[in-house]
């Protein structure tokens, strides 16, 4: 059994309260770690430390370099330790072996790329009129509350963590209540490369308490969300107190359009890993597939077949493909889904099914489901469902396709295929949203801003444009002939 507490002024400590939260393996069912349950006072307490480190210089005082330095020291032993980190990932999530490793080596570089960041030239110089020189400079915002999903619970972290230090600022980061297991060795971690007291503090608890304390609280001057768009919304309410910075990455309903001049074969492929990945509890997922009508039937048949043979079972057995979902909770909520689907009249050609056999009956499981004949007024087409769920669509042409991939309130990403470059570029850039792909669906990476449009978000991680994200702009002018205005006779 872990025991998980909160790191809060460079201690180890449980919950004023002395509560705690059970941790669930989604694959077994099984009670594998106790969490520290935070609430409101843990919460105001790691923002007075947080507020206290910041206001002192204690850190972004600090050379670039030495910052820098932390956080290529935190990659490192990230490394060292990421079999450990992987497997206890996977406990918790679910997610594979196969899927964890790669986190753990993503976070590793989202650490190296940020170290590389800090130290590059920014800012500007204006040749204004007057004897006078203007510039701009990148500071810290200050208080920066982080609060992450259970998706990636060690991925999506690093992308708040890693630019928000590297930029000068304090933390306090507050993980899903539901995948807290991999925090505590981030912050061991964080812990023994020596980063000062106060600086980087933990909060374990509900996102209705801990997380709206950080959205509310004036000595907080950013938040930074990524989950779903009703709690984004009531995030972006709280935070009016004090007008703080906010950052939001949330839901998505993404379309994946399939031309039929595709190379059919990697278009059946990247359909499936779209949607499949990580068990579809991904917020870019390609949920909407849009097939051109010429070959729909034989797309939807090849599709069926494939996905029929998807390997489903513990994350933690070699050769599984996809996992079990986080929690019961959420595995209910999906199957409801696919009921409303079946409700809807579209038509089911491939899973729909909890799975309970072969001692799966105390997991979390749901087998890969494929809707087909879907239209723009179901539920399943409009809204999140967060799981191994695809509505599929035909088209008949370019501008339809268009339309279909649009009519949604979210516009995180999207996908083409299509041997066609110029239709390729056409489509792309008539999608309304903020991650695209062209022959291609999922890969993601450091160095280029990730976000959406619409009710997906506001802001971007990642990239040079995840650092500015945690970064006020300050104005300086500089008087080169210092004498009186003159501006007053007397």
């Amino acid at each position: 059994m872990i025991n998980l507490k909160m790191y809060i002024n460079g201690e180890w400590v449980d919950a004023q309260s002395g509560k705690t939260r059970d941790i669930v393996n989604p694959a077994t069912g099984e009670v594998i770690a106790k969490a520290a349950e935070g609430d409101v006072a843990d919460a105001k307490h790691a923002v007075q430390v947080a507020r206290e480190a910041f206001d002192s210089g204690v850190w972004s005082d600090l050379p670039a370099a030495q910052r820098a330095n932390y956080l290529l020291a935190i990659a490192t032993k990230l490394e060292e330790r990421a079999e450990e980190i992987g497997r206890l990932e996977t406990m918790d999530n679910g997610k594979p072996l196969r899927e964890t490793a790669f986190d753990v080596a993503d976070a590793a570089a989202c650490f190296r790329y940020y170290a590389g960041i800090v130290t590059k030239p920014d800012g500007q110089t204006y040749h204004v009129s007057d004897p006078m020189q203007a510039m701009v400079v990148r500071e810290p915002v200050g208080v920066c509350g982080l609060i992450v999903p259970w998706n990636y619970p060690l991925l999506m972290s690093v992308w708040k963590i890693a630019p928000a230090l590297a930029a000068g600022n304090t933390i306090v980061y507050k993980p899903s209540e539901v995948t807290p297991v991999t925090a505590k060795i981030l912050f061991e971690i964080i812990e023994e490369v020596g980063i000062p007291k106060g600086v980087a503090n933990l909060v374990m608890g509900p996102g209705a308490t801990v997380g709206n304390e950080l959205a509310e609280s004036h000595d907080v001057d950013m938040i930074s969300f990524t989950g779903g768009t009703v709690t984004g919304r009531s995030i972006m309410r709280a935070a009016t107190g004090n007008l703080k910075k906010i950052s939001l990455e949330l839901g998505g309903k993404s379309p994946n359009i399939i031309f039929a001049d595709a190379d059919f074969e990697t278009a059946v492929d990247y359909a499936l890993f779209g949607i499949f990945a990580n068990q579809g509890q991904v917020c870019s997922a390609g949920s909407r597939l849009l097939v051109e009508e010429s070959i729909y039937d034989r797309f939807i048949e090849r599709l069926a077949e494939r996905a029929s043979k998807i390997r489903v079972g513990n994350g933690l057995d070699e050769g599984t493909e996809m996992g079990p979902l986080v929690s019961q909770q959420h595995m209910e909520k999906v199957l409801s889904y696919i009921e409303i689907g079946k409700q809807e009249g579209a038509r089911l050609i491939c899973g729909g099914n909890r799975i309970t056999a072969d001692g799966k009956d105390k997991g979390y499981f749901v087998e890969p489901t494929i809707f087909v004949d879907c239209n723009q007024s179901m539920r399943i087409v409009q809204e999140e469902i967060f799981g191994p769920v695809l509505a599929v669509s035909k088209f008949k042409d370019e501008a339809e396709a268009i339309r279909l991939a649009n009519d949604s309130i979210y516009g995180l990403a999207g996908g083409v295929f299509t041997k066609d470059g110029a239709k390729a570029m056409r489509v792309i850039k008539k999608l309304r949203a903020g991650i695209t792909w062209i022959n291609s669906y999922h890969p993601t990476y450091n160095e280029a801003p990730w976000g959406g449009y619409k009710q997906s978000g506001i802001g971007r991680s990642l990239g040079t444009f995840g650092y500015e994200e945690y970064t006020e702009v300050k104005q300086i002018n500089i008087n080169l002939d210092v004498q009186p205005t003159g501006w007053f006779e007397n």
